[in-house]
């Protein structure tokens, strides 16, 4: 079965904008199992997103903590972000990497694509890692981030991810796929 087998779309209509994502109500109808069903899905449509893996050359790993606000803590993450509109997502990381942190890299290489949530939204996160990165200046914050910028050894990742103190699941993802780009 083809994917439109399972569901037609009869109808959307966009019911909210919230600035970084606008909120869509789906209405479908089961064309499988449940034949003639019809249901609202409710679809989040975020601008693609890029995180990026800043690697010094002694080995460490740039990274940030911030306050999300989902969770109401302080997370580890990489530095990240949207995609503008018209943006290669390439350019994307390396302006989140200058603007978050105040590093530069000699080299910026693609890790990989993933879906963060195809469930609810119909973005991609793309995953940079940043050969040889180096402080250039300080960073320039948006209005509503407020980072601590923290250097941490890369061989101390995978213990950090076990122990939970990384738990934000796009930052494991490009971890997972930097592991993978190395084999």
């Amino acid at each position: 079965m083809t994917h439109s087998q399972y569901w037609s779309l009869l109808e959307s209509e966009q019911v909210a904008d919230c600035r970084v994502f606008t909120v869509k109500r789906n209405l479908s109808r089961n064309e499988g199992r449940k034949k003639g069903t019809e249901f609202s899905f409710y679809v989040i449509k975020p601008y693609n997103w890029i995180n990026i893996i800043p690697i010094t050359p002694d080995g460490n790993v740039v990274m940030v903590k911030q306050f999300r606000h989902g969770i109401r803590e302080l997370t580890l993450e990489v530095p990240g972000g949207m995609v503008d509109p018209g943006e290669e997502p390439a350019v994307a990381a390396a302006r989140e990497m200058l603007e978050e942190t105040g590093y530069v890299a000699d080299e910026i290489i693609h890790l990989g694509t993933n879906h963060p949530n195809p469930a609810l939204q119909d973005n991609v996160c793309d995953s940079y890692v940043a050969v040889n990165a180096r402080k250039i200046q300080e960073p320039v914050f948006d209005t509503t981030e407020d980072i601590e910028i923290v250097l941490k050894p890369l061989a101390e990742i995978p213990e950090m991810i076990r122990t939970g103190e990384i738990m934000h699941a796009l930052v494991i993802t490009a971890f997972h796929m930097l592991g993978l780009h190395k084999k």
